[in-house]
């Protein structure tokens, strides 16, 4: 799945759409598609820096594809210890400073990998537009510009290497042209040899002392949470709804997850209790726009990375079926 930096990007919006460049109307929809490849099926390591308001985040990432099986490391590089060790859709999680480990499956698609395997939602519902070339980390980029054609969601600004289409800059647009988020490569290794040495994880999650926690796996599995989202924009659609334990609850959420393919919206329904905040309202954290309101005798709360005016539509709707 995932960033907010101010950054004001009208003048330059306005003169990379003068300036874009001709062609064939799939040339974007074309882009999108071997961007959407190239981080499946690439071999690649690179380091890359994640911003999101005044916060910066950088990581180490080695891929590697093995008879069809994608293998991937990554190692966060600032504040506390995270290694996480991915095959395919099974996540290992490891932390640490607290010798936990947790085995998960994949919910969402980190950078590179943020395009979902079917394009045709986006093509839909975004405008999309072709760029000026830049250079991104020492290498020619091809930039692609995605504008939603509603007000419903953000946009997007991707800068995909010319050579191999894998994504190396990726920007989140809110809907007043500031920058919300963004992921940057400032060195990446495309093709060669991949040592399979490194991507093996650096802790042992049955080692002494450590806890491993595999309850996620389990909760991933879909269940009728006993509620209904009535309104939500066009082009998105449920991707799961199931029921977790979050920390600090004593009972088990209910969880609805709607994904238009690069945005996400979480529905998260649990009984109000002396555990649950009772603030009701809209509230903003960096890139993420958060509302809440109880329903008889629960609270609801709908979060994700798209404007104030999605999450309210659809926390507004949300009822017990």
């Amino acid at each position: 799945m995932k960033f907010a930096v101010s950054f004001a990007l009208s003048l330059v919006m306005g003169s990379t759409l003068a300036l874009a460049e001709t062609g064939s109307p799939g040339s974007g929809a074309v882009w999108l598609q071997k961007v959407a490849n190239a981080a499946r099926t690439l071999d690649y390591t690179g380091t890359f820096v994640y911003q999101h308001g005044d916060q910066v985040e950088t990581s180490r990432i080695w891929h590697f594809v093995d008879g069809g099986r994608e293998l991937e490391k990554l190692e966060v590089l600032d504040g506390p210890a995270r290694e996480v060790i991915r095959t395919d859709d099974e996540v290992l999680c490891f932390y640490p400073d607290t010798k936990t480990a947790r085995i998960d499956k994949r919910r969402s698609k980190p950078f590179p990998a943020l395009l979902p395997d079917q394009l045709a939602s986006l093509t839909e519902y975004y405008d999309v537009r072709m760029g000026e070339k830049e250079r991104v980390a020492g290498r020619e980029a091809q930039l692609m510009i995605l504008d939603p054609k509603d007000g419903l969601r953000y946009g997007h600004r991707f800068w995909a290497d010319v050579a191999t289409g894998l994504l190396l800059k990726a920007r989140m647009i809110n809907e007043r042209k500031e920058m919300v988020e963004q992921f940057a490569f400032t060195q990446v290794s495309v093709g060669g040899s991949v040592d399979k040495e490194a991507l093996k994880p650096k802790y042992d999650a049955h080692g002494p002392g450590w806890k491993l926690d595999s309850s996620g796996m389990a909760e991933g599995a879909s269940t009728d949470s006993g509620w209904i989202v009535g309104s939500y924009p066009a082009g998105f659609r449920k991707i799961m709804e199931t029921k977790r334990t979050l920390p600090g609850r004593p009972t088990p959420v209910s969880h609805i997850v709607y994904s238009d393919g690069l945005a996400a919206i979480s529905i998260f329904i649990e009984p109000l209790g002396a555990n649950t905040r009772s603030e009701q309202g809209v509230w903003h954290q960096g890139a993420i726009n958060i509302y809440k309101r109880s329903v008889n005798d629960y609270m609801v709360t709908v979060l994700g990375e798209a404007p104030s005016a999605t999450v309210v539509q659809m926390g507004r709707s949300v009822s017990a079926k």
